[in-house]
């Protein structure tokens, strides 16, 4: 979140303006000097901040340091807003007074005359509030000062020094393989995932095809996919099977090695590896998996598609899971695209009580019956969630261990935020800074607020986090 906010902050700074108001301060205080000397140090504190928002997930100091810079940051931000509000009425004014016809603001439009009369009594009371916006930016100035030298003894990593930075909440590799007693649900996508890929019927089919699963961490896209994988019908029906574990990033040379197994060559030069993955798969039908793609880089892929498509047999397919619709529509892979939601409460009771009684009486389990319905609901939806929490009450034998966990913010939980959380924040990390601050803004809305998209667009415009392009 603090990346995200200082670039928009860096962002408001850069198009502050100190025409109208630097002249009438600047033999009482070097405002425009406090304001370029806070942009600067905020550059240089952004340069950690990569390093620093991954490691406040386990860090508590880390945390508290990260919270200052954001309270710091929002003042400055109010500051900005009333530096150019007053910079705006003079403008207003002046316009008035000297009757300019073009004026982009009229009276017409923005009646800002009869406010600065009401609040601004002349040329004094003008100067007291700049000079009190002055000293509030020196202020800050002076906090952000002290935040920068507390930097130092967390020994943050600078992201443009090119040195390996801190892991970001591990990616879990995947395999094919799949336990079988812990999976409900799920059948109507299998059999839709299962048609697609022996399918035939069309002319567009019988060529290399292309099946995005798309859906948010913990849905169960690469379980279902390991569910199709492992099918007898799926099988028998293709010449070679093969499963790579993609991640991020997308590294080419890798998965073409990956595709070609044991009798991979020991070069790294992209068109080698290329020719041999292609001489592997020619004339075989073959479904490959690519498990967890996050690029939506189409050079990398075209690199990699163009000789899957011109080697591999008719009905070949690659089999793709995701949580970015971004990277179907870069595949050209829409219309076979698998939209994956949530789990119904039913379901995720089954995964729930699998993991909680796994060695327990069936008595015992109804006993717990009415609390575990509770629990459930708490996840939405998401097996990860029901499949974590589930073992996480395995060692506990009490309904009043139970009702604790029931009446917990799930997120204070540790075990939860470890195995569900962490891999979600994977998915906030790949946001841009402006999408971040967009989507950190939902949260000043109530827990299960239904919002209008419209509507929330127009207050992310009102507070400047996006714009509206006229054509």
């Amino acid at each position: 979140m603090a990346d995200a906010l200082i670039s928009m902050l860096l962002e408001r700074l850069a198009s502050t303006s100190y025409e109208y108001i630097e002249g009438e301060l600047k033999h009482v205080l070097n405002v425009k000097e406090d304001v370029e000397k806070f942009t600067g140090t905020l550059e240089v504190i952004q340069a950690v901040l990569e390093d620093a928002e991954q490691r406040q997930v386990m860090e508590a100091s880390v945390k508290i340091w990260l919270d200052k810079l954001k309270d710091i940051s929002y003042e400055m931000v109010d500051v900005l807003d009333e530096w150019n509000t007053d910079i705006l009425k003079q403008q207003v004014e002046k316009q008035e007074r000297e009757g300019d016809p073009n004026a982009l603001v009229t009276k017409k439009k923005v009646r800002f005359s009869s406010f600065s009369r009401c609040f601004c009594f002349g040329k004094v009371s003008r100067l007291i509030l700049r000079r009190d916006i002055a000293l509030k930016i020196k202020d800050l100035n002076d906090k952000l000062t002290e935040i920068y030298e507390e930097r130092k003894k967390y020994q943050f990593l600078r992201k443009e020094l090119g040195i390996q930075q801190p892991q970001k909440p591990q990616r879990p590799q995947t395999a094919s393989y799949v336990n079988m007693s812990e999976i409900f649900g799920r059948e109507k996508e299998q059999n839709i995932l299962i048609t697609k890929l022996l399918g035939d019927s069309s002319e567009e089919e019988k060529g290399l095809l292309i099946i995005p699963i798309v859906g948010m961490g913990g849905v169960g896209k690469t379980t279902l996919t390991q569910l199709a994988y492992n099918d007898d019908r799926v099988k028998t029906h293709f010449d070679m099977r093969q499963w790579v574990c993609v991640s991020d990033p997308f590294d080419e040379i890798k998965i073409a090695k990956a595709i070609i197994g044991k009798d991979a060559p020991n070069s790294n030069e992209l068109n080698e590896v290329l020719r041999c993955m292609s001489e592997f798969i020619h004339d075989k039908s073959f479904l490959l998996v690519l498990d967890d793609v996050w690029t939506d880089d189409p050079k990398k892929w075209e690199q990699l598609k163009v000789p899957l498509i011109q080697s591999g047999a008719e009905g070949s397919r690659i089999l793709v899971t995701t949580r970015k619709h971004e990277v179907a529509k870069m595949m050209r892979a829409t219309r076979n695209m698998i939209n994956l939601g949530g789990l119904s409460d039913e379901y995720c009771l089954s995964i729930f009580n699998h993991m909680a009684f796994l060695d327990r009486v069936v008595d015992e389990s109804k006993a717990f019956d009415d609390i575990s319905k509770k629990i459930v609901r708490k996840c939405k939806g998401l097996p990860l969630a029901a499949k974590t929490l589930g073992s996480l009450m395995q060692n506990k034998r009490t309904m009043r261990e139970w009702k604790e966990v029931l009446n917990s913010k799930i997120w204070d939980l540790e075990k939860v935020e470890q195995d569900v959380f962490q891999p979600l924040f994977l998915s906030y990390y790949d946001l841009d800074p402006t999408i971040k601050c967009c989507l950190l803004y939902c949260a000043t809305f109530p827990k299960d607020y239904m919002f209008q998209r419209d509507d929330l667009i127009k207050l992310w415009m009102g507070t400047r986090l996006c714009y509206f392009e006229r054509e």
